[in-house]
């Protein structure tokens, strides 16, 4: 999706006309804080809500109408006078069945970590469709999230995010490695755009647990589609026994 400068009902549009476009998913992913942009850190205060406001409500109302989920990227969650960077899953009904509150704050080159209070909890949720793992983009730097949520059980890793230039080798290489070193799917969903002067990279993608990368777009808007078996995750741990191999004393 492609973040500027627009306002929160430019957006909104936009993402459910995105939305719109796609057609016999399963699940859709939208990027972080895709109503006002990540860098418009002068609207932070302003933008907070809560997940009763009206971009879940929206998000909610078009998981019911596809039928499917929907990884509604991330928003600025106002709760108890604090703020967060909260991910949001919605299943078909319409409901809010995973909350992640973004744990790594980001801080070079960006207020996130002045303006906002950092999560506590990992987040995994387990569904008919896959065992999913909530995570917010400078989360994919740290190794030990994932870990723990492959180890509770998840097979699908969800990452919202607003990667920017031009940082493009870390943002591909870690994108892989966390799914090949716990044997999961990666599914990734960054902006694209120019906001507040920075540019994001975009490079969405769908990683395999082999590390493989089944699809993945460049740096204009687009929408990828991927068909995914979950049944590979047990499949490749089974063939290549390193997820189980681990020694846990080190």
């Amino acid at each position: 999706m492609r973040i500027g400068d627009d306002d929160k009902e430019t957006n909104l549009r936009k993402a459910e006309e995105l939305i719109d476009g796609v057609q016999n998913a399963d699940l859709i992913l939208l990027p972080e804080l895709w109503a006002i942009g990540y860098y418009s850190f002068d609207l932070y205060a302003s933008a907070g809500e809560s997940l009763d406001g009206e971009i879940a409500a929206r998000m909610k109302g078009k998981a019911r109408q596809k039928g499917c989920f929907i990884f509604a990227g991330s928003l600025l969650e106002r709760s108890d006078e604090q703020i967060y960077n909260t991910s949001v899953l919605i299943d078909p009904e319409g409901e809010i069945v995973g909350k992640y509150r973004k744990i790594h704050l980001y801080g070079h080159n960006s207020s996130e970590n002045k303006l906002l209070q950092r999560g506590t909890d990992i987040v995994v949720v387990e569904t008919k469709m896959a065992c999913f793992g909530l995570s917010t983009c400078y989360d994919l730097r740290f190794p030990e999230l994932y870990r723990k949520l492959a180890l509770q059980g998840a097979n699908v890793f969800l990452v919202a995010s607003a990667w920017p230039y031009p940082r493009l080798e870390h943002w591909l290489m870690l994108n892989r490695v966390r799914a090949l070193e716990n044997q999961v799917f990666l599914i990734s969903s960054n902006c694209v755009g120019t906001n507040r002067q920075k540019q994001f990279l975009g490079h969405s993608m769908v990683i395999n647990p082999w590390g493989t990368i089944v699809t993945s777009g460049g740096d204009l808007e687009c929408i990828l589609q991927a068909e995914i078996d979950v049944k590979m995750v047990e499949e490749a741990r089974a063939m290549f026994p390193a997820f189980t191999d681990r020694v846990l004393e080190v």
